[in-house]
């Protein structure tokens, strides 16, 4: 097989060009399905989950007994408890409760020759999904794509196949109760990787393609797709304690945002301290961090400062450790602050923690992340959290979309133009 040759089977290929097919069919449907009809779903579906409660955790434990090799992060990921079973749940009913933005108009004017023109929002089509362990993201990248007027194809990990056809399930059972067609939501049913590489080339059947999942995933799909990408880059998240931030608020927001959770993309990799609070502020943070179990990195200021601190290497600054370990640097105030991160980060979620006015506005204007925070956890980095519902991901590029990825992201625009009878001179 040469270079250029497909990597995947001729059975392969025809088994993704049928979810096409069948996934184009059904998005012109929902491109103009009332919006009572896509809330009737989300919410049948939401009912569905909580009914389907113990089906659901029956197969989330077949995932995990399956799973032995996986790392802690995630294996937490893939883990799903009646928390998270209610939280899929109350998220499709929180989509079902926006706004639908398909139809909204965004701007509109008249020329003088009496032309009435409207940009107004449309479904982007087809969405293909692609994403590792979290069982939770196929109702959320389900319902959202739903409530946008978009059909999916959902290729979750392999180690979630058994979670994601249970909630799939339960997201048929709202479609049908909708009338809507089944087909708007689909999961590739094998856990052939092959499946991914067929699903890269179908440029005539998706429309855009989102992953998200690790540096490796995301940079196959950005080397191998022939369809537009919406990236969902890995979370290397940092908190900025500024010589002016209050002692106990910079406590309360590096414990919570390094280890509240420490799986999820909007946890804290790395703490940066300037030097003047130095003395003042760091001791109280490393107590509290080493006291719930994290590992602590951090360079020879910092080292000398508490000898429970290990070495960091350069590669600790770039590194997404999905686990109980942070790194800690000292710097010279908010400028080098923001160099740091702008030149280590991944441009996912930033913050910053002071009482200082303007060292908290040249952070959130300079910092070239998706989001920037003043005084507040990186693990507000949610699409939840923003009022959204839910979220597909965190976009760390700058197009189509930025930052979370709701309904409304999974929109574009076109443009609708009234006339009366005008023609071009």
């Amino acid at each position: 097989m040469s270079a250029l040759e497909p990597a995947f089977s001729e059975d392969i290929r025809h088994q993704m060009l049928g979810l096409g097919e069948a996934a184009r069919a059904a998005a012109q449907v929902l491109a103009t399905a009332p919006a009572q009809a896509k809330d009737k779903a989300l919410k049948a579906a939401a009912a569905a989950i909580r009914t389907g409660r113990g089906r659901i955790l029956a197969a989330n434990a077949k995932d995990l007994a399956e799973a032995e090799d996986l790392s802690a992060a995630l294996r937490d990921r893939l883990e799903l408890d009646d928390d998270r079973i209610e939280a899929m749940a109350s998220g499709l009913e929180e989509i079902a409760k926006l706004a639908d933005p398909v139809g909204q108009v965004m701007k509109e004017w008249t020329r003088p020759n009496g032309l009435k023109i409207a940009r107004v929002r449309v479904p982007l089509g087809v969405v293909g999904v692609i994403y590792e362990s979290r069982p939770n993201v196929t109702a959320d990248a389900g319902g959202l794509c739903l409530k946008a007027g978009n059909a999916v194809i959902l290729r979750g990990g392999s180690e979630s196949l058994h979670s994601s056809a249970a909630i799939g399930d339960c997201l048929a059972h709202g479609l049908r109760l909708a009338g809507l067609p089944e087909d708007s939501i689909q999961l590739v049913p094998t856990a052939d990787r092959a499946a991914v590489g067929a699903m890269l080339a179908m440029a005539e059947h998706i429309d855009v393609i989102i992953p998200r999942g690790g540096r490796s995933l995301i940079e196959r799909v950005r080397e191998e797709s022939r369809i537009p990408v919406i990236a969902h880059l890995e979370g290397n998240c940092h908190v900025y304690v500024d010589g002016a931030a209050e002692v106990e608020m910079a406590r309360r927001i590096v414990m919570n945002a390094k280890m509240r959770r420490t799986g999820i993309c909007g946890a804290a990799e790395s703490l940066l301290i300037e030097r003047r609070a130095a003395e003042s502020h760091l001791k109280p943070i490393l107590d509290d961090l080493v006291g719930a179990g994290c590992e602590v990195r951090g360079d020879e200021t910092v080292q000398a400062l508490d000898d429970r601190v290990v070495p960091a290497t350069e590669a600790d600054w770039k590194t997404e450790y999905l686990d109980a370990i942070i790194s800690v640097r000292i710097v010279d105030g908010v400028d080098e602050a923001i160099a740091h991160i702008n030149r280590h980060g991944s441009h996912h979620t930033d913050s910053i923690v002071t009482e200082d006015d303007e060292a908290a506005e040249r952070f959130l204007a300079r910092v070239d992340s998706a989001i920037v925070l003043r005084n507040a956890s990186t693990q507000f980095a949610d699409g939840g959290e923003f009022g959204m519902g839910a979220e597909i991901g965190i976009s760390t590029g700058r197009l189509h979309a930025r930052g979370p990825v709701g309904a409304e992201e999974l929109t574009t625009y076109k443009y609708v133009v009234r006339g009366s009878g005008q023609v071009r001179p």
